[in-house]
């Protein structure tokens, strides 16, 4: 290691327990001294990654980064069921568009499949493992409990029968679920993942990489420490339901021969509420309908979190904010938004836009004439500049900017009210048009010509300003509202498909948007002027189809905790 690397390392700050490890590891005498810190995230392609893997991923590739270390990036696919192709590009997808690379590190567990093979065989040959017979339900019968010792019959199997029906089991002999490959440890063992665990079983299923190659399978707690030995990873950093696990992940490396011998690291996962993570559960609303897509902005997955509005900056903000620890937690979904909210509000530009359209009618302003007036485009940007909007006789406004019969505390729109304009001028409202229904289908207005740029020559003081779109020139738009998808904090708790929220996308196809917006490119954020922050959907919009997600609302309803 080069001494501008090794200095470099002195000087990182720990930010949590994972750090203090590594800082121990690095030190003089440490068990990694002199290496470089190499850590990797491994998901398995069978499914999208949500916003819990987000965690992962800035533990994973941050760590890295702050010890100017590697991250690898490896595809867990040592089980064939539900893997496909599809995952792996989304995967790859997200990880880049957090803002993460892993450079040229990019493996499948596949790739050891020959070497993990090898590495069975030299524990059978060790007397380390045999091939056992039991099935399943036998397997769970026998397991034995915390008094009780497991039993396998097929334990002191001879070495030499157990390879032959291992390399038998390789080429396809037996049927899915005759035999196993069985480490031989403990049956005593107080941590029942060491009571003689299954390392290899059949699965006659075709491999999304090698085809049919293979009829066998490595399990996860035998494939990850191998894996993670051949590519010298330092620091196996993952969530804490692997911690009984460890044991056997340290067994593994103890009793096969690799290059390096990595440290497994637990970290508690992230939970929010009013959400399900499960892949399995989010499989099952896009399978069943219940959602457009993996992508429907109101999954937790990335790539619906991407549609929705959320930004790399306000994700890795939200990893970072919630801090590394041992013990689970479950983060309220507010804070997310919390922290988006925060994102947009310095980064979005504002523009007028109008969700239920009602017509406003200025009768004393001259038909045929408008004039323009110029808007900041973002109040934290000034070097973004400004925009012209053009005002009018006919304007749309908000249908619940006017009351006829205003309510108490009531400001915007009544008869004989006046209200500001945004940016423009003061209107006093005189009346209103209405359907055969009592529907109010036009709005009335005089407009006071003194008070351009919405300030009364008389310096009167007027409650009330509203967004308005030139009725002229705006531009038609679909807008997308959304809330959670579940009506209860812990849809786990039960069926989560019997507490789905109906409500949880209302659409709006009539609304109305500033000229501005013909130009904004799928993905763009905006402000809408007291509405919330608005994306252009990167699927279904068009230049000739505006479709606007509402990322999050203006107002904010995470207040920290004192304390």
């Amino acid at each position: 290691m080069s001494k501008e690397k090794k200095e470099g390392m002195e000087k990182v700050v720990s930010s949590n327990f994972i750090d203090d490890f590594i800082i121990e590891d690095l030190a003089e005498g440490g068990r990694c001294e002199g290496m470089q810190v190499h850590t990797r995230f491994p998901p398995e392609p069978n499914g999208y990654l949500h916003i819990g893997h987000a965690k992962a991923i800035y533990i994973d590739f941050g760590t890295a980064e702050r010890f100017k270390g590697i991250c690898n990036l490896r595809m867990d696919d040592t089980n064939p069921t539900k893997e496909d192709t599809e995952y792996v590009d989304a995967i790859k997808e997200d990880i880049h568009w957090l803002g993460y690379d892993w450079d040229d590190r990019f493996y499948y567990a596949s790739d050891y499949f020959e070497q993990m093979y090898d590495a069975a065989v030299s524990l059978i040959k060790k007397g380390l493992a045999y091939v056992c017979e039991l099935t399943p339900d036998q397997m769970r019968e026998n397991r034995g409990d915390l008094t009780t010792p497991a039993v396998s019959p097929y334990r002191d199997r001879p070495v030499e029968e157990s390879l032959d029906l291992f390399a038998r089991m390789r080429a396809g002999e037996f049927e899915d679920g005759k035999m196993t490959l069985r480490a031989k440890i403990d049956l005593a063992s107080g941590n029942f993942n060491m009571r003689d665990p299954v390392i290899y079983r059949i699965n006659h299923m075709s491999h999304h990489r090698t085809g049919d190659k293979w009829c066998i399978y490595p399990m996860y707690d035998f494939a990850h420490p191998i894996e993670d030995a051949l590519e010298h990873i330092t620091h196996s950093l993952c969530s804490l339901e692997f911690e009984d696990h460890r044991p056997l992940y340290d067994w593994v490396i103890a009793n096969v021969d690799l290059p390096s011998k990595p440290r497994q690291i637990e970290f508690a996962r992230l939970g929010i509420n009013n959400t399900v993570m499960s892949k399995r559960k989010l499989r099952a609303l896009v399978e069943g309908g219940y959602v457009s897509g993996w992508d429907d902005p109101r999954m937790p997955t990335l790539c619906g979190l991407r549609r929705r509005g959320y930004t790399p900056a306000s994700i890795r903000n939200f990893s970072e904010r919630n801090g590394v620890s041992k013990v689970n937690s479950t983060v309220e979904y507010s804070f997310l938004e919390h922290c988006l909210r925060e994102d947009l509000n310095i980064n979005a530009q504002r523009v007028m836009g109008v969700l239920r359209p009602l017509k406003l009618i200025i009768t004393n302003y001259p038909e045929g004439k408008s004039e323009t007036f110029e808007v900041e485009n973002n109040p934290n940007r000034p070097e973004d500049g400004n925009r012209t909007v053009t005002f009018s006789r006919e304007l749309w406004i908000e249908a619940d900017d006017f009351m006829e019969e205003p309510v108490k505390g009531y400001f915007r729109l009544f008869p004989g009210n006046e209200v500001r304009l945004k940016t423009t001028y003061i209107v006093r409202c005189t009346g209103c048009e209405k359907d055969e229904n009592g529907n109010v289908t036009a709005v009335y207005a005089e407009y006071d010509p003194e008070s351009r740029g919405g300030n009364p020559a008389d310096g009167r003081k007027i409650k009330g300003t509203i967004h308005w779109v030139n009725a002229a020139d705006a531009l038609d738009a679909e807008i997308r509202l959304y809330d959670n998808l579940f009506t209860v904090p812990d849809p786990d708790a039960g069926d989560f498909l019997e507490v789905l929220n109906p409500d949880s996308l209302q659409v709006l196809e009539n609304a109305k948007v500033e000229p501005s917006l013909a130009s904004a490119k799928p993905g763009d954020s905006f402000q809408f002027m007291r509405q919330g922050y608005f994306c252009v959907d990167n699927k279904d919009s068009t230049p000739e189809h505006l479709v606007f997600n509402r990322s999050v609302s203006l107002k904010d309803s995470f207040k920290p905790k004192k304390k």
